[in-house]
């Protein structure tokens, strides 16, 4: 997305939470383990996160994890979805205001561009496809109550006979690629081979489907991974 979180300097302790969630996931941890995100979050924000006399050596689990579960906290805001255990993800909302949150810098970055960037070949060809998925068209009219795992196999790009190490890292994958793209459009656009004008509107909806993919088939991909096992 090009702009510096560690400028934002005017946010609320759950936002600075919700950006280290947000580099956790461009790292590819996602979902993330309670843990992580204390660690990130204190790294990124060591005033805000230390232990009290100690914070540039360890962090205050307690602060996080209230800011996490709270009356006001991040899960309770609709920010992060719960995915397991002590394992969180950032939903579509939470995205959402990670971007409202960076667009808000006045950095030059963030400057509108009026000519649209050009993609590599693989990751137009990514794009391409993925707006021509059934599951997209059902998240575009606002079907999404019809959708069925195959659905999510067709966006996802894997089949029921792959190994479980081939599915998670064609997710992964997939997520980099999203993350990549989203970075590279920023503000601006990109054109497609096919003639189509892309915006981060249109990146951040199909971040949105994979997440809400994960979130609605996590129960059909773990049995995938433990059927390849056996």
């Amino acid at each position: 997305m090009g702009v510096d979180v560690n400028t934002i300097a005017e946010c609320t302790v759950p936002e600075k939470i919700l950006l280290a969630a947000f580099q956790l996931e461009e790292q590819g941890q996602s979902p993330f383990s309670a843990e992580a995100l204390i660690v990130a979050a204190w790294q990124k924000y060591p005033r805000t996160f230390g232990l009290k006399g100690y914070d540039e050596l360890y962090p205050d689990s307690n602060k996080v994890l209230a800011s996490i579960m709270g009356e006001k906290g991040l899960a309770r805001r609709g920010w992060l979805v719960k995915m397991g255990q002590k394992l969180y993800a950032l939903s579509p909302e939470g995205r959402r205001a990670v971007r409202r949150l960076m667009q808000g810098e006045d950095q030059p970055e963030t400057v509108k561009s009026d000519r649209p960037i050009k993609l590599s070949k693989d990751h137009d060809k990514l794009l391409q496809g993925l707006f021509l998925t059934s599951a997209y068209e059902k998240f575009r009219e606002k079907r999404q109550q019809e959708l069925t795992f195959a659905d999510a196999c067709r966006f996802w790009n894997i089949t029921e006979h792959m190994s479980g190490e081939a599915l998670d890292a064609r997710l992964d994958h997939l997520r980099a690629a999203l993350a990549e793209i989203e970075r590279q459009v920023g503000l601006g656009s990109a054109n497609l081979s096919d003639g189509h004008n892309i915006t981060l509107d249109d990146i951040a909806q199909l971040c949105d489907i994979h997440s809400q993919l994960l979130q609605r088939f996590g129960r059909h991909l773990t049995l995938l991974r433990n059927r390849a096992l056996k």
